[in-house]
């Protein structure tokens, strides 16, 4: 038998607030429908970690008191996870993931907590402002609906950071740019729930770049 697809999704126990797992059932979906067994490994506080094992990485979002419990652990896996993202290897992070992903953010108490530093972007919570309801916006696979609810506001500082799109209904990153999530290489932040790869275009795009992945990682020809 060959070698199954193999995910590693980051915290399950601690970061799937609003249902986000639903994004990595639709990949097992869609991968099975091609052909392929898919493994998923919880990589929680204090497991062993090495990116390069995987053909995908999925970061889910969670409420503040888990995000800062993970944001503490999560340091020690950054050269692994930037060697992966890097490498052009594929990444989806949802809301707390994403945010994680940047330099820091700052709570509405004023407390800054550090995050990866591995993408030049960071976030600021304003707790008495809260982004939530239904949202829909255009990227470079078509229109993307799905619903969001934060409070971070999460601002670029590198303009070779783009978005994954722009803003038809709702908020996005923050109420100023008009856009929604970010595209880098082959890694996908986005606050939107619901789960987002119920969007079949964003979902295949991802699964495909999966099945790529495995193969070079295991040495099957393309």
């Amino acid at each position: 038998m060959s070698e199954p697809i193999k995910i590693a999704y980051l915290y399950e126990d601690l970061m799937n607030t609003y249902g986000d797992s639903g994004d990595v059932k639709i990949l097992r979906y869609w991968l099975n429908q091609a052909g392929y067994q898919v493994q998923v490994d919880n990589v929680s506080l204090a497991a062993d970690f090495n990116a390069a094992d995987y053909d995908f990485l999925f970061f889910g979002g969670g409420q503040d008191y888990e995000q800062t419990v993970v944001a503490r652990d999560l340091l020690r896996h950054k050269a692994t996870m930037q060697a992966y993202i890097e490498a052009g290897k594929p990444m989806l992070a949802i809301c707390g993931g994403y945010q994680l992903l940047g330099d820091y953010y700052k709570t509405s108490g004023g407390q800054t907590i550090k995050g990866l530093g591995i993408l030049p972007l960071h976030t600021v919570f304003k707790a008495d402002s809260r982004m939530i309801g239904d949202t829909e916006f255009e990227t470079e696979y078509g229109t993307v609906r799905a619903f969001e609810n934060h409070s971070g506001r999460t601002y670029f500082d590198d303009p070779k950071l783009k978005p994954l799109g722009k803003m038809v209904q709702g908020y996005g990153n923050n109420p100023e740019d008009g856009v929604e999530g970010l595209h880098y290489k082959n890694t996908f932040g986005s606050y939107a729930h619901g789960p987002i790869l119920r969007n079949d275009n964003i979902a295949q795009v991802i699964a495909k770049l999966i099945i790529e992945n495995h193969q070079a990682r295991v040495g099957v020809p393309a």
